[in-house]
């Protein structure tokens, strides 16, 4: 279970990576738009191949179309209360980003949660980790990082601050991941099917309603090309890995 923590870490140290970049180097919006891009696509197939496919395979169709949609309404609902309060451009790598501290770390997390979750409970199944999943959220949390912090700097926060928020949220992915192979260990397929669903509805919500507008303000026309080819990445890295 440890080792399930240990993944849920690494993919949720590129938020604290991402703050580290913002504070102390030059990185141009159009790089950052890139990476999100690329990023968007890997999440995309990640969500495909990983989550929905195996769900379908393994608890049938009707628990994944619940836990599917479910999973994007619920994220739906939380992205809308917390960007009310702040924490709509909490992907954005607009230095003119603003936002309530308190609303963009809410965001954040809330972006990390069903994501380490499968990290953790992708253990379960291959009895090793999906290296899929991990690559799409530590390329998809680098911009995050560097987006966010900017917001949190506007609203006021100090340094410290801002790496003690970003370290809880290290903290908060790996017991996430933890947490998903330790709750989820001896459960039912269809259960794990519609969790699994419901992860993959929260990440496709996610990236629909964040990743993807703002990688397309700061890469432009080739944001497009750009994730089509994150996309195929991940059909590669899942074809080599299954």
């Amino acid at each position: 279970m440890w080792y399930a923590a240990m993944w849920g870490a690494i993919a949720g140290s590129a938020v604290f990576l991402g703050a580290l970049a913002a504070i102390f180097l030059p990185v141009k919006e159009r790089i950052i738009g890139d990476i999100m891009a690329f990023g968007t696509g890997i999440l995309i197939g990640a969500a495909s191949y990983e989550l929905l496919e195996d769900s379908v395979d393994n608890g049938g169709l009707k628990a994944t179309a619940i836990g599917f949609t479910l999973g994007a309404l619920l994220f739906t609902i939380l992205n809308y209360f917390v960007s009310k309060n702040g924490a709509d451009q909490r992907k954005r790598s607009n230095q003119q980003a603003k936002g309530t501290g308190l609303a963009i770390f809410i965001g954040t997390v809330m972006d990390a949660i069903p994501e380490s979750i499968m990290v953790g409970a992708s253990l379960l199944e291959k009895q090793t980790v999906s290296w899929l999943l991990v690559v799409a959220i530590f390329l998809s949390n680098i911009p995050e990082g560097l987006s966010s912090t900017v917001g949190l700097k506007n609203s006021g926060y100090s340094k410290n601050k801002i790496f003690l928020l970003w370290f809880s949220v290290l903290v908060i992915s790996s017991f996430s991941a933890w947490g998903g192979f330790f709750f989820l260990s001896n459960s039912p397929d269809y259960l794990l099917a519609g969790i699994a669903a419901f992860a993959g509805g929260a990440i496709i919500a996610m990236i629909t309603s964040t990743m993807m507008p703002e990688a397309y303000e700061d890469s432009g026309t080739v944001t497009g090309l750009i994730a089509a080819l994150g996309l195929l990445v991940s059909l590669i890295m899942d074809h080599f890995s299954s």
